[in-house]
């Protein structure tokens, strides 16, 4: 639980630490502006309360490591809701309203996350994970985008060294292999999922892996 609300804490105050004009700026999701990607936080805080809302009687179907769908296909953009999300972020306007909505919404889902017993079932996607698993994916997620955050704001907050620590566990189970040492975690995690290419000394250090790169996670 602990990393889950490092990680979005931290993500929620990048966002809200962003003077007006980083918004207009791009961002690491291709095709997204900051403030796309910020209205798209909003839907993955919705995502939260909703799922943490969503009590399930059944087993399990899914961990930390398979709730992600990996895919060798990077996203066109072309996906309805990531249409929708850019109309949706460009309706807000003002930055300041987007940024009070994801303080609002995203406050809320990590004190629900809080609140909530580890050892819980919910569901999401049509699967079960008990609340532990789905939080632990969460961290993948926040710190992935707190990455895209602040791909082109170089004077922004990192995201929490344990959060890209356990982020780069997950994407080790993910992968079937462990990245090289070689690579920090954050590289590790922008190569990983095709966030950036690696240099020719990295691909020789990533060996087979190199092959397999990038991981599209949906």
């Amino acid at each position: 639980m602990d990393p889950f609300s490092r990680s979005w804490t931290a993500l929620l105050a990048a966002v809200a630490g962003l003077p007006d004009e980083d918004f207009a700026r791009p961002s690491g999701c291709a095709g997204w502006l900051v403030r796309d990607l910020v209205c798209h936080l909003v839907i993955d805080a919705q995502d939260v309360l909703i799922t943490l809302a969503t009590p399930a009687a059944t087993e399990p179907t899914r961990n930390a490591v398979t709730y992600w769908d990996v895919t060798a296909t990077p996203p066109t953009g072309e996906d309805p809701l990531d249409a929708l999300t850019v109309r949706l972020a460009a309706a807000y306007e003002e930055p300041g309203l987007l940024r009070f909505h994801l303080d609002d919404v995203g406050s809320a889902a990590g004190r629900a996350a809080g609140l909530a017993g580890p050892g819980l079932r919910v569901g999401t996607r049509d699967e079960v994970l008990t609340v532990a698993d789905y939080l632990s994916a969460y961290v993948l997620e926040s710190t992935l985008h707190h990455l895209d955050l602040i791909a082109h704001l170089p004077e922004a907050a990192q995201p929490p060294a344990e959060g890209l620590a356990r982020s780069r566990e997950l994407l080790d189970a993910i992968a079937g292999t462990s990245f090289p040492s070689s690579l920090s975690d954050r590289d590790a995690l922008l190569i990983g999922t095709g966030r950036r290419a690696p240099t020719e000394s990295e691909k020789a250090e990533l060996g087979e892996l190199a092959a397999r790169l990038p991981l599209f996670l949906g």
